[in-house]
């Protein structure tokens, strides 16, 4: 077999990547399953005809990492065989609290579980081979564990603690059960208490705890912004400049340099402006629209240009700037912090879209006719001047409040723009026509901003107004990612997509049982669309349970991802859709970027390209990936994505529990937003803190849980709680270990008359989404042993196990998945909107326990 060139399907490929090209993985694993054994590095490199060093060293290298992927496994017998040839799944591990976990195979089949034993050899999020031991009580795939791959952190972060002399770290992240042993005289200088960020440097085995040093003393548990500093730590949210980024943003001037300017269409005479939040900082969009005269050919209309900040002339492909902005993936904002995605000499510089300078821009310029339809458009590289910075509230005073006496002073002050922005508004309004004959789904959603006061502790949380002016801009980002999406695909590009799936199958037949029962009904065929869902909330509107049937909408849909394959944006009813206009803070859009400008800077003739004399250059060095590096770049910034999410819910989750805690023993009017088997969700009105109500703090009956009805039913008293009801709650317990509340019921609701509860306050399905519970227990207790497991809850039983209690809130946990999932359908993301903080599910935190012998090695399990 020594000409194996022959024999390879992918030979071409490996000739275009390497000078001394050796067999791909694909032939690799031929040749493995067709010689029926496995089989050693060295048989494997004489079979292929491989002799030279050079060869020999770059098979070992790519036998190391198929074995890394889960391809290959490395046997006892020094031979490598196939993953597949085993009978072992290759996947993810995913934690839970109570010490079990699961096994996520890559190949997406059914979960295997790991029990709480098998779950002390790995942490969450490490990759792993298992093979299938049997099924659990409950009829689950259960397996076991023959090989760790990777390891998903190199680090954990915790709090330090000391017992017997012994000190250790308890993870931060609840998934992760284990106590990592502190070695000795490797503490940092810790103080019990304190955070800390301990590097492994021996990994949990069958007999032994995980052991490392702390490399890093974060600080004390209560400090102003320590809640940033842990969820930037735990979520492995990258927050340090590398030195080398550091030096290649020095080398940028603060200005636009002339030579830059040159050969590209000059629009600086154009009144473009910018338009975002009151603290923005970033600008990565400005817009300029003109009507076209009626004697013209589509006989009124407008030209719409959308100019965004070429972020891709500064981020060169490879860099250290582009490299770490491949790693960060997206900025991070928290509340009054971001985290960017490019250094500020960047991001709030040389890039952003400031008023009053000239700076480099990708435009997207559209024609649309007097419908609101985009009949033309063109991309260049150009170069504008911003003519204001304007902020939403200004330009809603100016365009929806013109005769206040706001409204006329903010027009006297802008007078330049205001005719232009007058366009915009017209435009504004076709295009919000166009939207609802499309179909697209318009969810009511609230969100809310937290204003700190001394010492960064939540003043309030105050709920944020839309305006018009949000929703033009969100219209006009919307219409310049569409033409980009069809530009890509009509010039047959490999780009990312945002795409977004259909309900899947499960949540879509629970939807319409539940609207079943209501007289409702979504669509009498098998797959409803988008305007299906929007004809179902427009019929429901003004319904005293139209937030309820919404919220239970929303949850249906999917997660909306980045992939090469475009299926479509099925919550805004697009046949192509991706992102375009945010590439200082999203990687996706910097990607997308570059393949606009490897069709402009090409030598293919097409009429939705305008160049302004700049030279061809060739694709390989603006635009080199293929379908599978593009496909495991969506990956990765979807990943990234949702890490943001999380860490930013995780931060407004801790300081709304320290909010909280000065209220426990008040009573507060509050909305049911979810209903589980083990109690109430509730948030409390006008505060939006979330709290539950366990079903065990449900006095005087036995409740059962209807999942149709979304309620939980007393099987004496024929009481009920129901999604979207409002009831009167107490706080009872704010634990800030576990971010964590607690209500019960107040003596009010329970002394109403059965079946006279209010409905539908108005729970925002979006907050359902964006702003997870926070919950609470009501005193540290030691923690449990590994290998226990908490029993599933029934009514009856009047007992409220610790562990049961932590098992009740990772349900809600997921449930509380598909909510998010649900929104974002329509989030700002996909809609072209600015970024906002957001609310996350509980952690599990814990203190030391009470008292117990020394800490040694674990016994045999």
């Amino acid at each position: 077999m020594a000409d194996w060139q022959s024999l390879d399907p992918e030979a071409a490929r490996e000739a275009e990547k390497y000078d001394n090209p050796i067999p791909s993985r694909e032939l690799i694993l031929q040749r493995l399953a067709d010689r029926g054994e496995p089989a050693a590095r060295e048989e494997l490199a004489a079979e292929f005809g491989l002799y030279e060093e050079d060869q020999i060293e770059a098979l070992r290298r790519r036998l190391r990492a198929m074995e890394r992927d889960g391809q290959l496994i490395y046997t006892r017998r020094g031979t490598y065989a196939p993953v597949d040839k085993l009978d072992l799944i290759c996947g993810r591990v995913s934690g839970h609290r109570d010490g079990f976990g699961f096994l996520i195979p890559d190949d997406g089949s059914e979960d295997l579980f790991l029990s709480p034993s098998q779950m002390r050899l790995v942490f969450d999020g490490d990759r792993g081979l298992a093979r299938v031991s049997g099924v659990d009580r409950r009829g689950r795939r259960e397996g076991v564990l023959v090989e760790v791959i990777s390891r998903a952190h190199e680090s954990v972060v915790g709090r330090y603690f000391e017992e017997g002399g012994i000190g250790y770290v308890t993870p931060d992240n609840p998934k992760i059960q284990q106590e990592v042993l502190v070695t000795a005289g490797r503490n940092g200088g810790a103080k019990i208490g304190q955070f800390v960020e301990i590097k492994i440097t021996h990994w949990p085995t069958p007999r032994f705890q995980p052991q490392g040093d702390v490399v890093e003393v974060i600080g004390n548990y209560m400090a102003p912004g320590m809640e940033i500093d842990v969820a930037l730590r735990s979520y492995d949210i990258p927050h340090v400049w590398p030195k080398d980024v550091i030096k290649e943003a020095r080398k940028f001037r603060s200005e636009v340099e002339e030579k830059d300017k040159e050969k590209r269409v000059d629009l600086r005479h154009l009144p473009f402006v910018t338009i975002d939040g009151e603290d923005a900082r970033d600008f990565d969009d400005a817009v300029y629209c003109e009507p076209l005269g009626k004697l013209r050919l589509f006989s009124g209309g407008w030209r719409l240009y959308v100019a965004i900040a070429d972020v891709s002339s500064y981020v060169r492909l490879g860099s250290a700037l582009d490299v770490e902005a491949q790693q960060r993936g997206n900025s991070v904002y928290f509340p009054e912090r971001v985290v960017p995605m490019l250094p500020e000499e960047l991001s709030n510089g040389l890039c952003s879209l400031n008023p009053h300078v000239d700076r480099l821009a990708m435009v997207c310029e559209m024609t649309m006719n007097k419908a609101g339809q985009m009949v033309d458009y063109q991309f260049y590289e150009g170069v504008i001047h911003s003519h204001a910075r304007l902020t939403y509230n200004k330009v809603s005073s100016m365009l929806e409040h013109a005769r206040t006496r706001e409204g006329k002073a903010l027009r006297e002050e802008y007078k330049e723009v205001v005719p232009d922005l007058k366009n915009l508004y017209n435009l504004y309004k076709v295009l919000v026509d166009a939207r609802h004959t499309r179909g697209a789904i318009d969810f009511e959603t609230q969100e809310t901003r937290i204003i700190f006061g001394d010492q960064r502790k939540i003043a309030e949380i105050r709920p944020t107004v839309r305006n018009d002016a949000h929703k033009l801009i969100e219209e006009c980002m919307l219409a310049a990612n569409v033409a980009t999406a069809e530009f890509l695909q009509k010039h047959g590009v490999p780009a990312l997509y945002r795409v977004h799936d259909g309900p899947p199958p499960e949540r879509l037949e629970k939807l319409r049982a539940f609207l079943g029962e209501l007289g409702l009904s979504l669509h009498k065929g098998k797959d409803p669309s988008p305007k299906d869902y929007q004809a179902l909330l427009a019929s429901i509107a003004g319904r005293p349970d139209f937030h309820l049937i919404q919220t239970v909408m929303l949850r249906s849909l999917s997660q909306a991802v980045y992939s090469t394959e475009n299926n479509g944006h099925f919550g805004l009813n697009y046949e192509a859709y991706t992102h375009f206009t945010s590439p200082i803070r999203r990687y996706p859009d910097l990607l997308v970027h570059r393949a606009i400008r490897s069709i402009i800077r090409s030598k293919v003739d097409t009429p939705h390209v305008k160049r302004a004399g700049a030279m061809s250059i060739p694709k390989a060095r603006i635009y080199p990936y293929d379908e599978n590096t593009l496909e495991q770049l969506g990956e990765q910034c979807s990943m990234t994505e949702r890490r943001a999410d999380e860490a930013t819910r995780d931060v407004v989750n801790w300081l709304k529990c320290e909010f909280m805690k000065d209220r426990v023993g008040e009573t507060f009017p509050g909305v049911i937003t979810a209903v589980t088997g083990f109690g109430l969700f509730v948030e409390l009105t006008d505060i939006y803190v979330e709290g539950l109500v366990h079903v065990s703090a449900l006095p005087g009956d036995y409740y059962h849980f209807d999942p149709v009805h979304h309620r939980l039913s007393g099987e004496r008293t024929g009481r009920s709680f129901r999604l979207g009801d409002t009831i009167e709650v107490k706080v009872m317990r704010v634990d800030l270990d576990e971010r964590k509340i607690d209500f019960e019921v107040s003596e009010k609701t329970l002394a109403a008359p059965i079946g006279r509860k209010q409905r539908g306050a108005a729970p925002a399905a979006d907050k359902v989404e964006q702003q997870p519970v926070t919950e609470a227990k009501a005193t540290p207790k030691p923690r449990s042993r590994k290998s226990e497991t908490a029993e599933a809850y029934f009514p009856k039983d009047a007992v409220q196990r610790n562990a049961e209690v932590r098992k009740s809130r990772e349900m809600k946990k997921a449930l509380m998945s598909e909510a998010r999932s649900g929104g974002h359908a329509s989030s700002k993301s996909d809609k072209g909107g600015k970024p906002s903080g957001s609310g996350k599910p509980t952690k599990h935190r814990k203190g030391p326990p009470k008292s117990g012998a020394p800490r040694k090695s674990k016994s045999k399990s």
